[in-house]
């Protein structure tokens, strides 16, 4: 009776919330929490093929959705929090909007990107079969406080997700360390060449997470993403299970996949990222990625996310930036498109996005 009351709920509170033209895209989840404290474990409970997890500081919408995407194209029901909504509430909202009245989930997957910090608070009532993640960065400083803090809860949340499957950034050594520090299966993606301008960056990956020493970088893309090796232990770069090579940034985003090309219609090398490790969650669940090049030529970036829009005749570019990393790679993305343009910086110290903007 709780289950069906709570979805009831949900649905009741998003059709309500689209009257008055919202997006309903936690709320009707807080609501459900509030009547079925175990309505996630409930529900996830009945997709019959498997769960994955995207979590990670920048990409993890464009990331989920072009999951979600792949899986749908190769004939897949899926349950999908596309708006990002990635804390229990919004965990909550996609599974009891996907049910049915009585509480019954029809889906073969679910792609459910979580917010790093309620990793621990969603694997209490869901355990994905894969887990994407996809970098780490210093963001909102304020919620989550330093990086080590963040690290420490995706260790725990990895702790708590049984038998699954870790796809990690191979050029991130911040995500490398899960897989030293596990024993669970491991996938890792990562660019396998030297693609940017060296210039100083700010990187978090100074120093090795294992040992503690001094790490030299053969290369790096940017913050602290590269080919990286510790100088006193064995902690190295892995070779990625999944890479990308032969990239042109020239017009539009080119490059290969395990030596298939790929061509992507929108700006942005750290989209590059995002696309391998779709690629390599595919892998993780031995989906086939044949048509994946297809998939890349007709996708569309979500809100936000090097969206084009048209205005007054002109193309419009909206990029959404919430750190350091992300806001540089914003800059550089600009800084390679040779168009005249207008630039606009819009900031906002809204809580969903972090009060606290001193990283600016």
């Amino acid at each position: 009776m709780r289950l069906f009351l709570a979805v009831l709920a949900a649905k009741i509170t998003a059709f309500l919330a689209k009257l008055k033209g919202g997006k309903s895209s936690s709320v009707p989840g807080a609501v459900a929490l509030k009547i079925c404290p175990d309505i996630v474990a409930r529900l996830s409970s009945q997709v019959k093929k498997g769960i994955v997890c995207v979590c990670g500081t920048n990409g993890k919408t464009t990331t989920n959705n072009l999951l979600c995407s792949a899986l749908e194209g190769a004939g897949n029901k899926v349950i999908c929090n596309k708006l990002g909504a990635n804390m229990l509430n919004g965990v909550a909202t996609a599974f009891a909007l996907a049910a049915s009245v009585t509480g019954k989930i029809d889906a073969d997957y679910a792609s459910i990107e979580v917010d790093e910090a309620s990793t621990v608070k969603v694997f209490k009532y869901m355990k994905p079969h894969v887990m994407v993640i996809s970098n780490l960065f210093r963001d909102q400083l304020d919620r989550y406080g330093e990086i080590d803090i963040t690290v420490d809860l995706l260790t725990k949340a990895i702790n708590m997700a049984g038998d699954v499957t870790l796809v990690l950034n191979a050029d991130d050594p911040l995500c490398t360390q899960f897989g030293y520090k596990t024993d669970k299966k491991v996938l890792y993606y990562g660019i396998s060449q030297k693609v940017l301008p060296q210039t100083d960056d700010t990187k978090e990956g100074r120093f090795c997470p294992i040992c503690g020493a001094k790490q030299w970088y053969n290369y790096y893309h940017y913050s602290q993403l590269g080919d990286y090796e510790c100088t006193a232990c064995d902690f190295k770069r892995p070779t990625p299970d999944v890479q990308a090579t032969n990239v042109s940034l020239m017009n539009n985003i080119e490059f290969d996949i395990n030596g298939k090309k790929m061509v992507l219609n929108y700006k942005g090398f750290y989209n590059i990222y995002n696309m391998i490790a779709v690629y390599a969650a595919l892998q993780a669940f031995g989906i086939d990625t044949s048509n994946f090049a297809d998939l890349l030529k007709s996708y569309k970036p979500q809100i936000g996310r090097m969206e084009e829009i048209t205005l007054k005749g002109k193309p419009v570019i909206l990029n959404l930036a919430k750190n350091p990393a992300g806001f540089n790679q914003a800059i550089s993305t600009v800084l390679t498109d040779p168009r005249k343009k207008d630039v606009i910086v819009a900031i906002n110290d809204n809580a969903n996005d972090g009060k606290d903007v001193s990283w600016l």
